[in-house]
């Protein structure tokens, strides 16, 4: 079974910077895409960032410029790094993967349980 967990979640002051950590385990076999989404409160959920296999990137137009994402294949750990923080990006971030494993012959979704990310003014 594949297993997310994210970590680096926080409390941040506006202009700020946190990094945020995802990490697959389980038995992988390869790793389509990997990214970031976040929910903030009676709002739906949306993408931030990903990055796929080839390591191109897409960015939410909201964080160009301040949020870059990264992956480290050999840990199979991806990150978001988030600089110049607004108030509005105060969400829980959830990191999603397309992960194809040992145990099934096709990739499938996998979600990490989410990190509070809190900007103040």
């Amino acid at each position: 079974q594949v297993q997310l967990v994210e970590s680096g979640g926080g409390l941040a002051q506006a202009g700020g910077s946190l990094r945020l950590s995802c990490a697959a385990s389980g038995r992988i076999s390869g790793i389509n895409a990997m990214g970031w989404y976040r929910q903030a409160p009676g709002k739906q959920r949306e993408l931030v960032a990903a990055i796929l296999s080839g390591g191109s990137t897409n960015y939410a137009d909201s964080v160009k410029g301040r949020f870059t994402i990264s992956r480290d294949n050999a840990k199979n750990t991806v990150y978001l790094q988030m600089n110049s923080l607004k108030p509005e990006d105060t969400a829980v971030y959830y990191c999603n993967a397309d992960i194809t494993s040992s145990y099934y012959g096709s990739p499938r979704n996998y979600w990490g349980q989410g990190t509070q990310v809190t900007v103040s003014s």
